[in-house]
């Protein structure tokens, strides 16, 4: 399982998570991207998840280095394999 940091909080989470298991107290939950809010919050090292509903947005969403997890609802979402998904 792949980490990212969480925000400026020291603490490390899973880049993919199910919605409602992980912890987000204290971040900034968006539906979407948008750009200015993720710098915003970053800045302020605020820790940003996304929530997502495919393959496409988890990866749009982990493009981001401001984004800390993208949140599913789909357990089989979990089991994506980025580095497939972003080279081939």
């Amino acid at each position: 399982m792949r980490e990212r940091w969480f925000g400026a909080t020291g603490r490390r989470v899973p880049e993919i998570a199910l919605e409602g298991i992980l912890d987000v107290t204290g971040a900034l939950v968006l539906d979407k991207l948008d750009i200015e809010t993720l710098r915003q919050a970053h800045a302020e090292g605020r820790p940003v998840v996304i929530r997502a509903a495919s393959a496409a947005e988890v990866k749009a969403a982990l493009a981001r280095p401001e984004v800390a997890a993208a949140l599913v609802t789909d357990p089989a979402l979990l089991e994506l394999d980025l580095t497939e998904l972003t080279y081939g």
